[in-house]
């Protein structure tokens, strides 16, 4: 496992304990039906089952399954949300492209990199809104040298992009990506994501 991908990971697990203290606080003194109260364990032994998980980490199957756990952590917080607040269940889509860590995308976005070809994305809530306003959004920034690039520029982030995104292989989005034209400015790094 390349020290990036667990300090990737190290990171998510950061940022979702966090997302699991919010819903704490979101949820105290209601009463969660016994659905909710199985998708808030379920997100409760994603979070420990990704702590413990990355300590015995030594493999590149390793990074994706943990990813992959958090993935579903994720999806099992947003269906507490929903529960708790009389809500339809979310779509079960692929995390938000622009930073897994964002969740899971609440739709499909029509989006550029500097030069690249126009292609639709997965994408969460926050950042469908920053693009339909015209603004940036939010993109995970990781580690390149002496440069921060988009994750998906750097190729020791391969193998946790395909923990988040593998199981979408028949997402359109997803496969409009990694298999279309949109190979320019570090694309190329997803190119097979969904077929490994």
């Amino acid at each position: 496992m390349s020290p990036a991908a667990r300090a990737a990971l190290d990171e998510d697990i950061t940022t979702f304990g966090g997302e699991l203290r919010d819903l704490d606080l979101d949820v105290v003194g209601r009463d969660l039906d016994a659905d909710a109260r199985a998708d808030y364990t379920r997100a409760l032994d994603a979070y420990d089952g990704s702590k413990n998980q990355l300590q015995r980490a030594r493999t590149t199957d390793d990074v994706r399954r943990i990813a992959e756990i958090l993935e579903e952590g994720r999806f099992a917080v947003a269906c507490v949300r929903a529960r708790a607040n009389g809500e339809p269940l979310p779509q079960k889509r692929p995390p938000c492209f622009f930073d897994p860590a964002h969740g899971p995308s609440a739709r499909t976005v029509q989006w550029a990199p500097p030069g690249g070809a126009v292609r639709e994305v997965p994408a969460c809530a926050a950042d469908a809104q920053r693009i339909l306003t015209g603004n940036d959004p939010s993109i995970r920034l990781v580690p390149m040298g002496a440069q921060r690039v988009p994750y998906w520029e750097n190729s020791q982030y391969a193998p946790w992009a395909q923990g988040y995104y593998g199981r979408y292989g028949g997402d359109p989005a997803l496969r409009q990506i990694t298999h279309g034209a949109l190979m320019i400015g570090g694309f190329s790094l997803l190119m097979g994501l969904l077929d490994d």
